[in-house]
Order: C-alpha cells, then structure tokens, then sequence
C-alpha cells in the first residue's frame, strides 16, 4: 500500500511507499536514520548520543497487558446469535417507549425511571429518538408543581442532560425560603434528596439560589449513611455512598453501566428484558473493544517504541481505556483506534521530555516537529528519531484517512496542535531544569496545553464529524472555551492524582505546589482549593452547554464532557498509568476483558 507523505504546509509530496509507512507496518526494510547509520526496521539500534549524560529514570513498571495476553482474548459473545437476540430484546423494549411517545404510558416517574435506567445501563444510544420525544413532551407539558421531589429532581437532571431549557425555579417548592435549606418535611426523603444531590451538578455558575438548599442536602445523605451503615443488603445505602464518591455528571459512563448492572439486578422492581438488554449489549460492545484492541497492539507492537524506550512508560491498554470512556458505541471503532494511537503517542513523547531528554535534545525535538518535514529528523539524537518517525507517519496517515474520506486536509491543524503540545513541554522542561516555581495562573497557562487534552479532541473531532468544516476545524485551533474549560479539569485533576509521584522522580511544581507556594498554604488546604475550581469549571462548562455551541455536533459536545468524566475515573484514586493503581487496573479488567454473566 502507497504512503501519502505531506510536507510542512500541509500539500502532498509523495506517494511512494515510504521507509516511514514500512516502519510503522513492522515490514523489514532497510532505513536510512541518519548519516552513516543504517538499520532493518527489525533491529534498530538507538544509541545514546552522549554517554556521559545523567539521565533521569521514571522507573515505570512494564504493562499488565503485552501483546500476547491481547492476542490470546477469546470473546464467546461475537457472531449472529447474539447479534440476533440483541436485535429482538431491543424490539420489545422500543415497544415499550413508543407507548410512552403516543400517551398511553403517562406517569411521569414510570417515563423518567426507564429513561434514567436506559442511560445508567448503558443502551440509551439505542433508542435517542424515542427518548427526545419522550423529553419533548414532558418539556412541552410545563407542569412546575404537584410532582415529588424526586420526580423534579429527575425531569430536572435529564432535561438539561440532553439539552432542555429548564430553570432551577422548579425546586422553590422543595426549599425553607427562611434560610434556603431543604424543607423539614422532605429531610427523610432519602430517595428524593439523592436525586437533588445529583440534580445540583448541573447546576451553572450563576444558579446560587440553591447553593444552600444542596449543602444541607449533602448534610442529610452523609447522616443517613452513618446511621445505615450496618444494614445489609440495603441498595439505597449503596447508591448514596456511591454519589457521595462522585456523582453521576462526572462517571465515565461505561463504568456507571458495569457498576449500575450489579445494582439493578438485585432490585425488586428490576425489568428482566432491560436488565438481558443491558448485560448482552455490554458483552458485545465488550467484544467490539477487544477487536480494537487486538488492531492497536499489533501496530503498538510494529512502531517499537515500547521495546526501544525502556525509560517510558507502555501504557497501549491504558490509552485505549481513554478513548472508550470518550466513546463507547460499537460504531465508533475506527475513532477509538486513532484516539489510543494519538494518546499513545503523547504519553511517550511526554516521557522524554519530562524524564529522559536534555534540553538542548528538546529544542530540537520541538523545532523538528514546529518544521513536520522529514528532513528535519537529520538534526535529532538517534534516539529521538524512531519517536519523530512514529508520528510523522500515524498523523500523515491520519490525515490522509480524512482527505480520501472527505476531501479535507486536516494536516496543517494537527501539526499545529502537535507543535502547541511540544512547546508547552518544553516550557514545563525549562522550568525544571532552571529551578523555576511559577505561580498558579502562570502554569495553567501553560499547563491546559500540555496535559494534552486539545490535541486528543481535535482528533476526535475530525474522527466522528462529517461533514467538517474549514470554520470548525479554526474554532477548535483558536482553542474554544469547552476545550479550554474541559482541559482545565483534566489538569487539575490530574495533579491530583499525579503529583506526589511526579515530583519524587523529579518534575515541575504542579498546581498544588504552585498553589502552596504562592498562598504559603498546607497540601492540605492547597487540594481542597484545587478541588473547589475544578466544581467551578463544571458549573462554567454546563453554562458553556446551555449556549449550545452550534460549530460542533451534540456527539462531539458529549465526548468534550466525557473526557472530563474519565479523567475522573483515571486519577480519583492516583495515578491512572501506574501499573501499582489496582484500582484502575480493576477498571480496565472489568470493561475490557470481563464478560459480565447472563
């Protein structure tokens, strides 16, 4: 197969079959890297330029994951048996929305719940036109009184979920106008205080009124763990501990589906054809991932940088994890593909800049990709040259992929944000090798760059959008305000996580340190800010989603809030790359590799 070859403004030069498009494919071939260095793609020999170099160690773990355990996954829940029962369970189930469409079903909890429980299952993008029409209605019907708190709470919470004008007025009814607290007469209304709680995070900035009706809430659900704690079998405690770890606005939504399965199935009320609806769609998604993944390892596996850059971290699975908590839907697999080659890609580079490069090495670096010529490799280090060579190649491939599909050429914006990325590196590695503490706001600057979140993005724009446009693809390169608002979380989440182990092994101040720094606090103190901003941008980023950015897709919209999710699901309990996290590594077993039972 030709490689299409672009130089630095974006046109193509060749297309011929290039030492580069055989590296990548693991073909034997005999490459030129530099002069007077020669080598098979099979047997390539990176030397360290300069021996004597003190080299920092990030003294990563190899993966849980290799290539052969990938290979060797063997999912019972492929072919036309199940495709055919998956087809008939979703029949039923669609009968059963449609009487809700024509008015014979009326009761507003019933319509909300099996909304409510479509989502939380995981199979609601099965049936998104029937549930706006459900949605419609109800919007449509304006009844602002005489429902239950939880029935408010709920309309309220998948109202703005997908997109409904409500205000938050509809809750006056439920609040002490004396001290805006809950009303003494709902405090015990476990079931609909849950609900408010998880109502409250999506809330904007502006919605105050209720700030401290929400407090009090949260005082009443913390109460009635404490006082349930004993209980056995109780599933109310359960779904109000789990709130109270992270409500639902910020759970990656393919770990609420495994979570909520388990849930559900020991419930009274349960629907056995929802809950056979849930466990196959999730066995079969499960499959398509696992395909995906078996595709990305042998290309993981044929660009060698895992094997060759024994300082970095190979973390295929963990980058493949990222894009199925963007994207779950079987549809998307091409997407995920690319997402976990580019998110790859970024955590190696991101390893040489912050562990291994000199600074001098990283000038360069960054200077050959602000140049995206192949020429440009001449100047790097051996060892930096199988790295420029692997993303020279899968971005230009990627490129390419879009410009046969749609006639676009997408390359000038990636390559711009591939620079971006580099540069704010190498501002981050200038800082650590001069000693330098900035203050908060001057590495946010810098940082909502760096953690990579607007690269990935515009990836996933180009992948899941068509047709695209030239005024859409210049949005998202001037950085719109949902990318930046969604990046920002990301970091600070991320130094959350992150930061204890990163500076040990020796990094810049992030923004905790940053923060103690400037304010003279405790970590502490410093954490509980960090956290405060980050329920401040989630506010800003739902007011950002009432205005409706009309440049982009609801799809694209909703992969913006989903990154933030996972980010929360990769970093609440550390590092999400770490191999020593058993919590994410039980994450990743569990959606990836583990067959929920029928």
């Amino acid at each position: 197969m030709d490689a299409i070859l672009f130089n630095n403004t974006g046109m193509v030069t060749s297309r011929r079959a290039s030492p580069i498009a055989l590296l990548s494919r693991g073909q034997p071939s005999l490459v030129v890297l530099s002069k007077g260095c020669l080598a098979t793609a099979g047997k390539i020999k990176l030397a360290d330029p300069n021996p004597n170099t003190i080299r920092r160690s990030g003294n990563y773990k190899p993966t849980t994951w290799d290539f052969q355990y990938i290979q060797s996954i063997d999912n019972n829940y492929v072919g036309d048996m199940y495709m055919e029962r998956l087809d008939e369970v979703k029949k039923e189930m669609k009968k059963n929305l449609m009487k809700m469409v024509e008015g014979s079903i009326q009761e507003l909890d019933v319509k909300l719940e099996l909304i409510d429980n479509l989502e939380r299952l995981g199979v609601s993008y099965h049936f998104k036109d029937e549930i706006m029409q459900i949605l419609k209605s109800i919007h449509d019907q304006n009844v602002a009184t005489g429902h239950s708190l939880y029935s408010t709470a709920m309309k309220f919470r998948l109202l703005r979920q997908y997109g409904f004008h409500i205000t938050q007025d509809i809750f006056n009814d439920f609040k002490d106008m004396n001290n805006e607290n809950v009303k003494q007469s709902i405090c015990h209304d476990t079931k609909g205080l849950l609900e408010l709680y998880e109502a409250s995070f999506l809330f904007t900035e502006n919605e105050t009124s209720l700030r401290n009706t929400t407090k009090s809430t949260l005082t009443y659900l913390k109460s009635y763990v404490d006082n349930n704690c004993n209980a056995e079998e109780n599933i109310m405690v359960e779904l109000v501990v789990h709130a109270l770890e992270l409500p639902r606005h910020w759970v990656m939504p393919r770990s609420e589906t495994e979570w909520y399965i388990s849930i559900y199935e020991r419930m009274s009320n349960a629907n056995p054809l929802l809950l056979e609806l849930a466990k196959l769609d999730f066995n079969i998604v499960q499959a398509t991932h696992q395909h995906d993944l078996k595709i990305l390892s042998t290309w993981w596996k044929s660009t060698r940088l895992a094997e060759k850059y024994s300082f970095s971290r190979d973390r295929l699975v963990e980058a493949f994890f990222w894009s199925v908590g963007l994207v779950f839907e079987p549809q998307h697999s091409f997407c995920r593909r690319m997402l976990a080659k580019n998110i790859s890609l970024i955590v190696v580079i991101d390893d040489i800049y912050d562990v291994y490069g000199t600074l001098d090495e990283l000038e360069i670096f960054t200077q050959a990709v602000e140049r995206w010529d192949i020429k440009a490799m001449e100047q790097l280090p051996d060892y930096m040259k199988i790295c420029y060579l692997s993303l020279f190649n899968t971005t230009n491939e990627m490129a390419y992929h879009i410009l046969k599909q749609q006639g676009i050429n997408v390359l000038p914006y990636l390559t711009k944000q591939w620079a971006d990325i580099c540069k704010a590196y190498l501002q981050e590695a200038r800082w650590y090798h001069n000693g330098y503490k900035p203050s908060l706001q001057e590495y946010m600057d810098n940082a909502w760059i760096s953690i990579g979140i607007p690269l990935v993005l515009l990836h996933a724009f180009i992948f899941v959008t068509n047709p695209i446009t030239l005024e859409a693809l210049e949005s998202l390169n001037k950085y719109p305000d949902i990318i930046r608002r969604c990046a920002t979380i990301t970091r600070f989440v991320d130094d959350l996580g992150t930061s204890s182990d990163e500076l040990k092994r020796g990094d810049v101040p992030k923004s905790i340190q940053c923060y103690m720094n400037e304010k003279g606090t405790s970590e502490e103190e410093a954490r509980k800010h960090i956290n405060l901003l980050i329920k401040e941008m989630w506010e800003v980023m739902n007011k950002d989603r009432i205005r409706n950015e009309v440049l982009f897709s609801e799809e694209f919209n909703r992969i913006v809030l989903n990154f933030s999710r996972t980010t929360h699901c990769m970093y609440q309990h550390g590092d999400g790359h770490g191999v020593q996290n058993s919590h994410i590594k039980n994450w990743i077993s569990k959606l990836l590799f583990e067959p929920l039972i029928m």
